[in-house]
């Protein structure tokens, strides 16, 4: 398998030569046989790990394993570790799905921070599988059953072309440990489920299943890229870009037979999902339109037209000079020093007063606007995210304000603090900051 594995990098991956690499590893057989792979070969790389305190002390125990593996082979390491549960019901989100944001986001942190050229992860071809099965599960397009890419971005997935029993059979020859996580062997997961019992009847019909669906993907590959040639010729026909605006002739769209095909290619990548609703404006009066996050689709006459959510702020900055001042417009903040902390709400927050900076400014939040949420550990967030989160509309959005310190957020008024500025063990001076209704 080593020598397949080179060939495979010199001839996909050429670029990684001579490059800083970040190897995701989990502690478990796969990530276990990437990081064995590539110190046989002459790469610079790094070991990155998360914990994400899931499993308790086997957790930890995967952690500590990872960190004696590469001490004693001498290899860069970093870790982190997630409160993953906290987070995950702090923003509604799914244990999985939480991990997921989790890691990618801290690893693009680490690729900075390192100064690395890019990060890989160790799925294999049956993790592939695995995700074209649950996506044709819940219904999909070409993307969903094109599978896991080689590449996104920074980040590769160098061992996509070898099965879990090449993989196997490598850590045998070369007698690698692992950890085993016990969560692969419930049943609780949909993956799992599919990993278990459905994958192994597909391959007991068919021996050669697994070179059977490499060759399906390719076509499904090829299918795709004939797909989107065809969308970008039409696009081409079809629409006209002025500014930050992309208009739709109507006229042009509804000769086509197929335009919700055309319409779905074109808009997926501006976040649009509703696309019964997107269909139905196409024959609809002027002025109705349909909402992504980040952008509106509205019928105007002959057009349908793309353009960013506008929100019309007030920029207006409010400073607030001292903690004598209570402001009255455009909220009621009140400042007080305290001795103690209360039970927090949305309402009031607790800060260090040493770490503020004055004056204070109250203002709207704009896009592009970061911040680090309490509870968090430091991760950054944009607030435009954490208002996706909270599922805001944009009325919502354009009455929040921020709280800042030297352009720093302190607090999304109403919603969340800034972690910069918590109490901790060495605060001298506690400031009570509250809204009054």
């Amino acid at each position: 398998m080593l020598h397949q594995f080179q060939n495979h990098l010199s001839t996909h991956f050429p670029f990684l030569k001579g490059k800083k690499l970040l190897l995701a590893v989990s502690g478990g057989l796969d990530s276990m046989v990437l990081l064995h792979l590539f110190q046989q070969l002459d790469f610079e790389i790094m070991v990155l790990h998360c914990n994400f305190q899931l499993r308790g002390l086997e957790s930890f125990g995967d952690q500590q394993f990872v960190q004696e593996y590469t001490s004693q082979h001498t290899i860069p390491f970093v870790f982190t570790q997630f409160d993953t549960e906290a987070f995950a019901k702090d923003y509604k989100l799914s244990t999985q799905v939480t991990a997921r944001e989790l890691r990618y986001s801290w690893f693009y942190e680490q690729l900075e921070i390192q100064k690395a050229d890019y990060i890989l992860t160790a799925h294999h071809a049956d993790d592939n599988l695995e995700t074209f099965l649950i996506n044709l599960s819940r219904g999909t397009g070409l993307d969903g059953l094109t599978g896991i890419p080689a590449q996104n971005d920074s980040i590769i997935r160098p061992l996509l072309t070898f099965s879990r029993q090449e993989i196997e059979e490598y850590a045998s020859q070369n007698k690698l440990t692992w950890r085993e996580d016990s969560s692969n062997t419930s049943d609780k997961y949909l993956r799992n489920k599919i990993r278990h019992h459905l994958i192994p009847i597909l391959k007991e019909l068919n021996p050669n299943f697994m070179s059977s669906f490499e060759k399906t993907q390719s076509y499904l590959q090829e299918s795709k890229e004939l797909v989107d040639d065809a969308a970008v010729m039409v696009y081409q026909q079809v629409a006209k870009e002025e500014g930050n605006e992309i208009y739709f002739d109507l006229n042009q769209l509804l000769k086509l037979p197929n335009y919700y095909s055309y319409l779905y290619q074109w808009l997926s990548e501006f976040g649009f999902t509703a696309w019964n609703d997107i269909y139905d404006l196409v024959s609809s009066q002027s002025g109705k339109q349909v909402l992504a996050p980040e952008f509106r689709l509205i019928k105007d006459r002959d057009c349908l037209i793309v353009s960013p959510l506008k929100i019309e702020l007030n920029q207006d900055e409010y400073p607030i000079e001292s903690i004598t001042t209570k402001v009255n417009f455009p909220l009621n903040i009140s400042f007080s020093t305290v001795n103690t902390i209360e039970p927090t709400s949305n309402s009031t927050i607790f800060v260090d007063h040493e770490r503020l900076e004055f004056p204070l400014v109250l203002r709207h939040w704009k896009e592009g606007d970061v911040f680090q949420p309490f509870g968090m550990g430091g991760k950054s967030k944009k607030v435009s995210k954490l208002f996706k989160d909270g599922k805001l509309s944009v009325v919502e959005k354009e009455a929040t304000w921020l709280l800042c310190s030297a352009n720093q957020v302190v607090w999304v008024v109403g919603m969340r603090q800034d972690e910069r500025y918590k109490i901790n063990s060495e605060t001298k001076k506690i400031l009570k900051i509250a809204i009054e209704l």
